[in-house]
């Protein structure tokens, strides 16, 4: 199994919106068929293990990492085939969360005699598909926040330059945190300041032939700039506005929609839920200013904050990192479970869960 989630970190920038997916076949102790799912509506892991295998998949044990898909989607049914092969026992780590297969998998297996198991490692397997989960059990996306911020606790100077706070190494990194999203957000007031282009540049995502992730622009009077240059770039822009006439001035290349919150504000929660529900994403990839940032905590919506810290000082009238309501006690305070710290060249970074109550 934990070969079989190695196979399955394989389709971490290319498998999206499924789920990442690896499967082993073994028979007389030895591996006969392996493979992952590498992108949506091509052949899952199963399919591509039960080929290898062949005539040796009759009678022998198949780890997957995720419950066998027992509907007609993008591609038939794994269970069937599994079923058609002979195969005499299936381990999954992790029983599907998607309502169409929910333990129906396993037992549409069991029924036709072969063996079903699930648990091993599970662990380990939903960790690797935490945005797939999150979607499905809850109907929004898995939201990270990416912030870059000085010893002091800055994110910019007093005139608003940021580029750059961290470093060349954290700046990579953060290459690959977009790599693995579905979306990357962020509000106007950043493509206003800094014309971002929100793509993913890695060498390995290019020879994967990953997908762009979907740039989602958060712009409530739409203000949006019609030279802006993600606009030009490869993949797709939807612009969530809270305006009622969605489709006025805004650059007739992207796709907009009107969300409307308090204020004119963009809803937030509605948000996410659209861009689970009309667009399939699993992760969402925050880069934004302190005010998106901070309404997305505030709103108890930021599920992890990936933040970096430069080893330097910006001073009192230098930025923020985050916009939150003034806290008048400390027992308002968010506070955050740190998941992992690591330095990523001069800087560190932090990866930390907020502890909503």
């Amino acid at each position: 199994m934990a070969h079989a989630l190695q196979l399955a970190a394989r389709g971490l920038y290319t498998a999206h919106p499924n789920p990442r997916v690896g499967c082993v076949i073994v028979e007389g102790g030895a591996i006969v068929g392996e493979g992952w799912h590498q992108r949506t509506g091509e052949a899952h892991a199963e399919i591509h293990a039960l080929n290898q295998a062949g005539a040796k998949a009759r009678g022998a044990t198949v780890y997957v990492t995720l419950e066998p898909c027992c509907h007609h989607g993008r591609t038939p049914p794994c269970t069937e085939a599994l079923i058609q092969a002979g195969v005499a026992r299936v381990v999954a780590a992790l029983p599907d969360p998607n309502p169409k297969v929910a333990g129906h998998g396993l037992k549409q297996l069991s029924a036709a005699g072969i063996a079903p198991e699930s648990g091993l490692m599970q662990t380990e397997a939903e960790k690797l598909n935490r945005g797939f989960v999150m979607r499905m059990r809850t109907g929004r996306p898995l939201v990270r926040v990416k912030l870059a911020m000085t010893l002091d606790g800055r994110t910019a100077a007093a005139s608003g330059e940021s580029k750059w706070i961290s470093g060349e190494a954290a700046r990579t990194d953060v290459q690959h945190l977009r790599a693995e999203s579905g979306a990357i957000m962020t509000g106007v007031n950043t493509v206003l300041s800094d014309d971002p282009l929100l793509t993913v540049r890695l060498p390995e995502f290019d020879a994967a032939q990953g997908q762009q992730p979907l740039r989602v622009v958060l712009d409530s009077r739409l203000r949006l700039p019609h030279n802006a240059r993600m606009l030009v770039q490869p993949g797709r822009t939807l612009v969530i506005t809270g305006a009622q006439d969605a489709g006025r001035n805004h650059p007739a290349a992207v796709e907009t929609v009107s969300l409307a919150g308090q204020e004119g504000k963009v809803d937030l929660r509605a948000a996410l839920q659209h861009l689970a529900t009309q667009h399939e994403i699993n992760d969402v990839l925050v880069e934004a200013g302190p005010i998106l940032s901070g309404a997305l905590v505030e709103a108890k919506l930021a599920d992890e904050l990936v933040l970096y810290l430069a080893p330097a000082l910006l001073g009192d009238s230098a930025r923020g990192l985050l916009h939150l309501p003034a806290l008048q006690h400390l027992a308002q305070r968010v506070a955050l479970d740190i998941l992992d710290l690591r330095a990523i060249g001069q800087d560190w970074r932090i990866t930390a869960k907020p502890l909503y109550t």
